[in-house]
This record gives C-alpha cells, structure tokens and sequence, in this order.
C-alpha cells in the first residue's frame, strides 16, 4: 500500500514537473530575436532596430514609413499580446480568448460597431497616414512570422495568432476612446435618469458646482444657494423590490466613484528654470496591468526636410511617439473631459434597424440583437428610446497627427498641429526650448453651438451636421508662468456652455497641484517629480476632523480609533491606519445618504457611479443642514447616522483584512491600498501563474491627491522633461518593456517605479541590433 502511494505521490510530481517545463520550454521558444540581419521589400532604405539593456526601442531609419515599420518590428517582438488584447476590447471579441466571462463587455462594445468604423476612417486618412499604417503593419507581421512558438496567452487560451492589419491600429486608438472617454458615454444617461426619475431640483442638487475649482484662467463657476430638496420618495416598484432599503439600498450600493481616467500634467515657462527651457511633467493615470501599457521608444527619421529624433513612449498598435520630446519641444497629455456625447430621445414613430451579432465564445457562438437608427446606436431606458451621437462614431474622430508633434520646433508650430490631432480629446500642454509654455485642447471635440448635460430631443438633434471642432481655447505663455490639469475643469467658466462637461474631476487633486507649483519660483526636474509623488491628504481632512469629533463623545467605544486618527499623519503613507478610516468613512457615508437613490437609477439600466465624482458638496450639505427626510429608517439623528457609517466601514475593513483577529494594525494603508500589478491570465495558470505578475508594493498614494494610486490603477508614467536637456530627463514606467517572463526586459525598470527612483529618459548603450536591408526587387 505504501509502495503504491508512493509511486503515485511521485508520477503527481513528475506531471506537475513535465508541465512546468512544457510552460518553460514554450516561453524560451517565444523570445525574439533580438540581433540579426534580413531583407525585406517592405522598406525605402536600411533601417536599423536597437536595444539597451532595459530594451529601449531605438531605431534609425531615413523616412517614416521605414520607422513605422521598424517600429511595428519591435511592438510585434514585445508586445503583441496587448496589441490583440485591444484589438479585441474595441471589435468586441475578447469572450473568443476568455469565453462567456467577457459575453456583457463583447456586447457594450459591439454597440458601437468599431470594427465596421475602422475601415471607414482608414479610408477617410491622407495617403501618407495610410502607408505609415501599412507598412507599421507589414512590421508587426514580420515579427509574428519569425515566432518558432506563439506567445504563451495563446498556448493557454487555446487561441490561433491572427495578422494585423492597418485597420487594428485605428481598433487599437477606439479602445482608448473606450478607455478615457467611456464614462462620458455613461454620465449623460446617469443625468438623465436622475433628472428624469427625481426631477430637476435633486438633479441640481446632486449636480453642483464645487468649491474645488481650480481653471487656468481663474474663473469659477457660481456655488449653489438652492435649498436641499426634500428626500424623494422612491417609484413603487423599487419600494417593492426594496422591501429593506437600507440593507438592499446602503449595503450593496458601491459609493466609490469609478478612478479619475486622464492623469496629471503641468508646467512652468522658462522664466522659472535655471536653464531657460519650459519644463513639462506628465503622468497619465489608467489600469496598470503586465505587460505596461507604454513602450519606451525613440525614433530617428527624416519627415519634411527634417531630421527627426523623437524620445518618449509609444502605444503598442499605434506607429509614434505619443508623449515624449524632439529636444525642441516637450509635450504630454491628460483627460480633457469637455463633453462630446449626445444621447437623443427618439420619437415614438423614428424607425430603427436591427442588427445581428455573432460572438465566438472559445467552445461556440452566440447572437444577440443591436438596434440602429439615423442618429447612431439605439439604447431603451424605461420605455424611451436613446441613440448616441459620440464623437467616436465619425470618421474624423481617429488619424496620426499626433505624431507630427515629433517635427515641431517651438510651442507655436506645437499648436498648429495640435489643431489637426485626431484622438479620445486630451489636455495638450507643450512647453519648448526658448521657454514658451501652452495648453490647448488636442483632440476629436465635436462642434456645437451648445453641450449637452442631459439627453437632448430628437428635434434637436435633426439638422446637426457632425464635425470636428475648428476653434478651440488656447492658453499661451500666463502670466503667472504656469500651466496645470488633472482632469477638472480647465476651460473658462464662459466656454462650459459650449465645450460641456463630461465627467471632470472634481477639482481637489488640480487644485492641489496648482498650489504646489506656487510654492517655489524656481524648479528641476527632481521638483517636478517630487509634485507627482505629494500623497497630502489635504482633500480629506475635514473627513478626518469630522469623524474625530464624532468619536471624541464615544470615547470609551472608540479609543484606540481615535489615537489612530491622531496620528494618520495628514497623508497616504504607507503605515497610516487613520488615513484607511477616513478614506472607508467618508464611502460609507455616501452610501448611506445616496444609496438607495442611485441604486434606484442603477435598475434602470443606467451607471450612477458616474455621478459619485461630484457629490462632495451635495454630501456636506446634508452634514452641515441635517435635514431629518434624509435620515435613513431607524436612524433619529444625523450624528447618529455617521457614527453608524464609521461602525460599518470599520467592520468591513476588518471582515476583509483581519476576520478572525479583527487587527486594526492590518488596515494600514500600504496593505489595504497595496499596487498589484499582475497579467490578466496569471489566475488562470496553476502553480507558476503568479511569476507572471510583478511583485506587490506598499500601497502610497490616492485619489483625491497628486499621487493617484489604487492596486491596479495609477501613473503608467512619470514623464519630467526640459527640452535642449534631455541628459537631465526623466522616464518611469511601471513595468518591463517585454511580455515574455523569461525575456531580460520583462520588469526591467519596475524597481524604480516602486521605490521612486528616477530612471533616465534616454537610452543607454546599445547591446542589441536588428538591420534591415532593401531587397532587390
């Protein structure tokens, strides 16, 4: 009996070993070539692809379209894996790789028939874009054909390599509509149905404006003086549904507002540097995930008669540098959010088509039904028929002139290609050498007389001619020698009618930056960095003074809460259990004023989380007023209501980090708050998936606050830069060049992102080399 566990104990062991090496052997198999030489007749004239150590992309070609192609070379190597991954997020097709679990996102996103609009903006671009995407193309399937073993997503998944094709770029640029202006898709409908559903004053109650104002021109936008409206009664149906509304309204409710998509940036003229040069910082904050989303380019190239050396990050799928610096000039990026959404309310007799859709589900297929009409995809919200007019759904809506900022030499030619750019509609700061700085918006904005808040009537939809907005803001050289964004309101109070809101930041963390940048006269890049990394929690304070006070009178229930508050230190730090209450606090008592509101909206169909961005004064003239119609059932005071919001946050925060010691030591905010950046398929491979990931760090940093982080959320880069030099600039990536765990490149660079170190933005020396000869035809 013995003998024969143990020969079963050991052929277990032999399996699990045969496996781990099958998965080892397949990802030696899959690294790139990385030295070489080849011919093709995909390019004008020899082109050269190089690497340093942390395989930095460095290539040299004699035009653009040898550059496209080389660069397509490198992302194909590297990156391939998350090309397709966006690819398919936007054409609908992720449930092919991960079966139903991705079914209701294949089916949002094929609402929007990306696939079908790619070609059409292809053909709608200048022939010289059309080529740069067709030989970048011809450059990433160069690449796959040199694969002796498919990247290892696709040995799991059970998937087949699929080639690219110039229109996958323009999916690749539509996943990032999906990514920085999908809210905005989803916050019209959520006014909709508040106004709709609650009636006009609730929805300016909810909707007002906020003291965190923070615009580069000064100006603000008026406060409310409404008084609060009374607590609305909830339609009979949600009552029945609700029969216990404050464990199915509060409890089950998410009050955390979906992350600030777009990032920071800011900038000061050369009058406050030592050298004269304008300096840019640039973070831009999304999903952080292996591999990264940004890739370490540079690209030296002949364009127009100039000779071109452009250094930043490119976009895996996309040929360009799209954030970096031609030592002439810097720029960089964040959300702009002005609103370029119409969702229509359609006529009883407005006829609609119906549309089949097939998904490959891995194991089969399944159909399901769109409806279109005229005035674009059609969504039914109780019984009313909504079409959405999006900016995303024209043709102009998607081109490369992005990568011309790559020719420009000062900040004036800067903004005469920023007016061309074609992307989801971004806050374009630029700074150049001789010193000058600007803000402009960059991007598709859709020409309006007037935005929209709300859906508007068909009536009004019907003589609007969709294009691209030709006058836009441009701010130049202020006289405060000053530029900021994070994604509030940056525009001047007198634009908001026209360029709209969809879905700015609150203001605190711009506000915050702004007051940062006035605290010195004179900055370096290593100040500019130590402005991203501010985590001073200044947003949270009177949250933290409030639940102070309040557990001051139960001081018996909540001592040791209260010497944690005492010393939360005022900031995001990794070791502050106080910062941990308050933040959980401050949710809790969202939830519990608004809960059952917006869980009202959310059964309709609609995302209210959207909302949550500009609660914040709403939730503090409910504190301040204490109306008792707010008051949840069983609750006599206001006091009483936010004692019983901390107990909750408290008891959840313990449930999930310490359920059997309950440990108020575990809810440090480095551990409840810690970065994990991981690859989506780690969960999925036994044993060794987690070696996929890179190692967890203490969490440091928020939302409210420069330094944004969440565990898979935050700066994919930290960008400081001062054109003419660039020996001084900085890039940080969280992550490795390379998606292949076995490759040198795969976290190279991650440790300076986790301890805050500045890693160079220039290549090193170059160990490795691709050329590419002409062939002879």
């Amino acid at each position: 009996m013995l003998t024969w566990i143990k020969w079963l104990v050991l052929s277990v062991i032999a399996i699990i070993a045969l496996g781990i090496g099958a998965i080892y052997l397949s990802l030696y198999l899959s690294l790139p070539t990385l030295d070489g030489n080849a011919s093709t007749e995909h390019i004008h004239t020899n082109t050269l692809l190089s690497r340093d150590e942390m395989g930095h992309a460095i290539i040299t070609a004699q035009n653009k379209r040898d550059a496209a192609y080389a660069l397509g070379f490198a992302h194909g190597q590297d990156r391939f894996f998350q090309m397709d991954l966006q690819r398919r997020t936007a054409s609908g097709e992720l449930s092919e790789w991960v079966g139903s679990a991705a079914l209701n996102l294949d089916k949002k996103h094929r609402f929007h028939q990306f696939s079908q609009r790619a070609q059409k903006v292809f053909d709608t671009l200048p022939a010289s874009q059309q080529q740069v995407l067709i030989h970048y193309a011809h450059g990433v399937n160069a690449a796959l054909e040199e694969m002796t073993v498919a990247p290892f997503e696709y040995l799991a998944a059970g998937v087949t390599v699929r080639h690219w094709r110039p229109t996958d770029s323009i999916l690749v640029a539509y996943s990032m509509y999906l990514d920085l202006q999908g809210g905005q898709v989803a916050i019209d409908l959520a006014r909709t149905a508040l106004k709709g559903t609650f009636g006009e004053p609730l929805y300016r109650f909810v909707t007002q404006p906020s003291n965190y104002q923070a615009a580069l021109d000064g100006s603000e936008i008026p406060l409310s003086d409404d008084p609060i409206p009374d607590y609305p009664r909830l339609p009979e149906a949600k009552q029945e549904d609700m029969a216990n509304a404050n464990i199915a309204g509060e409890t089950h409710y998410d009050a955390t507002p979906p992350p600030d998509i777009g990032s920071n940036n800011w900038a000061v003229s050369g009058k406050l540097t030592a050298t004269g040069s304008g300096m840019l910082a640039n973070d831009m904050h999304l999903g952080l995930r292996v591999p990264i989303i940004w890739y370490r380019t540079q690209l030296n190239y002949t364009d127009k008669g100039k000779d071109v050396q452009v250094t930043g990050v490119s976009l895996p799928g996309l040929p360009g540098v799209i954030v970096g610096t031609n030592n002439y000039i810097a720029w960089g990026f964040t959300n702009a959010n002005l609103d370029n959404v119409d969702w229509i309310a359609l006529d009883d007799d407005t006829p609609t088509t119906q549309v089949e859709e097939t998904i490959n589900l891995g194991d089969g297929t399944t159909t399901f039904t769109l409806h279109t009409s005229e005035f674009g995809p059609v969504k039914t919200i109780n019984n009313q028929r909504y079409a959405l007019n999006w900016v995303a759904h024209h043709p102009f809506a998607v081109n490369l002139s992005v990568t011309d900022l790559a020719l420009a030499r000062s900040v004036d030619e800067a903004i005469n290609i920023g007016k061309q750019i074609a992307i989801p509609t971004q806050n374009l700061v630029m700074v150049d050498v001789q010193g000058n700085t600007a803000w402009m918006p960059g991007g598709a904005v859709m020409e309006r007389r007037k935005a929209s808040f709300t859906a508007i009537p068909q009536s009004a939809a019907e003589n609007l001619q969709p294009r691209k907005a030709t006058t836009l803001p441009v701010v130049k050289n202020p006289s405060s020698d000053r530029i900021w964004t994070a994604n509030a309101r940056v525009i001047s109070a007198n634009d908001l009618s026209r360029l709209g809101d969809g879905g700015y930041a609150l203001g605190a963390r711009g506000r915050q930056i702004r007051d940062r940048l006035f605290e010195k006269d004179t900055f370096s890049e290593e100040d500019f960095y130590a402005i991203q990394l501010d985590n001073h929690a200044q947003f949270l304070i009177p949250w933290h003074d409030l639940l102070s006070g309040l557990l001051i009178q139960h001081d018996i229930e909540f001592k040791m809460d209260i010497a944690y508050l005492g010393k939360w230190k005022e900031c995001a730090c990794e070791d502050s259990v106080g910062y941990t209450l308050v933040k959980h606090f401050r949710r809790q008592v969202i939830q519990k004023l608004f809960g059952r509101l917006f869980s009202t909206l959310d059964s309709q169909g609609v995302n209210s989380r959207t909302l949550l961005r500009g609660i914040e004064p709403a939730v503090w003239q409910l504190i301040h007023t204490q109306p008792n119609d707010w008051l949840p059932d069983n609750t006599d005071t206001f006091d009483e209501l936010l004692v019983d919001a901390y107990r909750e946050a408290k008891h959840s925060l313990l449930d999930t980090y310490s359920p059997k010691e309950a440990d108020m030591e575990t809810l440090r905010w480095g551990a409840v708050n810690a970065l994990k950046v991981e690859h989506p398929f780690a969960s999925q491979i036994p044993l060794v998936g987690s070696l996929l990931n890179m190692d967890d760090v203490e969490g440091f940093g928020d939302t409210y606050m420069p330094s944004v982080q969440a565990p898979g959320f935050g700066a994919s880069e930290r960008f400081f830069v001062s054109p003419g030099h660039l020996d001084r600039a900085i890039l940080t990536l969280p992550g490795g060049q390379s998606g292949n765990p076995l490759s040198p490149f795969f976290s190279r660079g991650f440790n300076d992102y986790a301890t805050h170190a500045a890693t160079p933005l220039l290549p090193g020396e170059v160990l490795y080399t691709r050329r590419w000869y002409k062939k002879e035809e």
